[in-house]
């Protein structure tokens, strides 16, 4: 699926080929809920690296967070003049990129359902809203995004 996405200040345009474009899988972690907004949780979508074009590239910044002490290698990318956190690249994984949802454009698929991932970092007033018969877990999910959307028959290989 091709994505739209841009900061709020419009100083960032990006497009990206989305394999995993379902708006399903919500991280509670501490990186995600500071960097990715304030509403607790961050929702990471799943497309293509190579496919990346970006308008507005010098305004770009970038984040490496700190896991356990140790520098992470992930890089967060975020807009240097509004703050908007754009997606997340790992040079262990160097094929994908994680948009963000909360900065694409394009409407997105709505999700059969939620995933609550690293609910043991979750903020004590995030409020979990987990229904009846989803998947919650404490750290990482048994699926990856890729296996998740395959699994619904929602992975689009376009």
């Amino acid at each position: 699926m091709h994505l739209d996405g841009s900061c709020h200040c419009g100083a960032v345009r990006f497009s990206v080929e989305a394999d995993a474009p379902v708006p399903f899988l919500r991280c509670h972690c501490s990186i995600c809920r500071k960097t990715a907004g304030g509403g607790g949780y961050a929702i990471n979508l799943g497309a293509r690296a190579d496919t990346l074009k970006v308008e507005g590239e010098e305004h770009i910044s970038v984040f490496h967070a700190t896991v356990d002490g140790e520098k992470s290698p992930a890089e967060r990318r975020f807009c240097g003049r509004c703050g908007s956190a754009l997606w997340l690249w790992d040079p262990r994984w160097p094929e994908l990129l994680h948009p963000f949802a909360s900065v694409i454009d394009t409407p997105l698929p709505v999700p059969p359902e939620q995933v609550h991932m690293m609910l043991g970092s979750k903020a004590n007033w995030v409020r979990s809203e987990v229904r009846p018969g989803e998947a919650t877990f404490d750290e990482y999910p048994d699926q990856s995004l890729e296996e998740w959307h395959r699994a619904h028959g929602l992975l689009d290989k376009a």
